[in-house]
């Protein structure tokens, strides 16, 4: 499993990097994500801050976990490992962190990890999860909806 030291180290290093450092098949479109989380097959992590989440509300279904907390990797490892009948994904607000996570996550040896680049506002790389219309919840419905147990039911 990987460690939270290493883990942390990479994301360091990893916002230091361009946030286009990672390969296309590893994006998502917010409607293919949204469509994933529908039919079951996708677990979407927003990886903002709560102060974020609260603003703009979180995307209807999505798993809250800041990616600032010291324990954000080993959750998404706790994640990847309960759960490998699901694709992951991550969303940030419009890309630029995902794209860093993506580098971090694949230098630290964590792969099947999709990014949802265009963010909940968009940006350069598309729309957004808000400005296209998807369904969105307050933070607090998300965060108490979210299995304890980092596993999908």
């Amino acid at each position: 499993m990987l460690s939270r030291r290493l883990f942390l180290s990479v994301a360091t290093f990893a916002t230091l990097l361009p946030s286009g450092v990672f390969a296309d098949d590893h994006v998502l479109t917010a409607s293919d994500a949204n469509t994933g989380m529908l039919d079951g097959s996708l677990i979407l992590i927003d990886v903002r801050r709560p102060e974020e989440w609260v603003e703009t509300g979180v995307a209807e279904g999505a798993w809250l976990l800041d990616m600032t907390d010291e324990n954000f990797g080993a959750y998404v490892a706790a994640i990847l490992d309960r759960n490998p009948n699901h694709d992951v994904a991550v969303i940030c607000r419009t890309g630029n962190r995902t794209g860093r996570l993506m580098s971090a996550f694949a230098k630290a040896g964590m792969t099947g990890i999709k990014d949802v680049s265009e963010g909940m506002v968009g940006g350069p790389r598309g729309t957004g999860w808000i400005k296209t219309g998807l369904p969105l919840q307050d933070a607090h419905t998300a965060y108490d909806a979210m299995p304890k147990d980092l596993t999908a039911r």
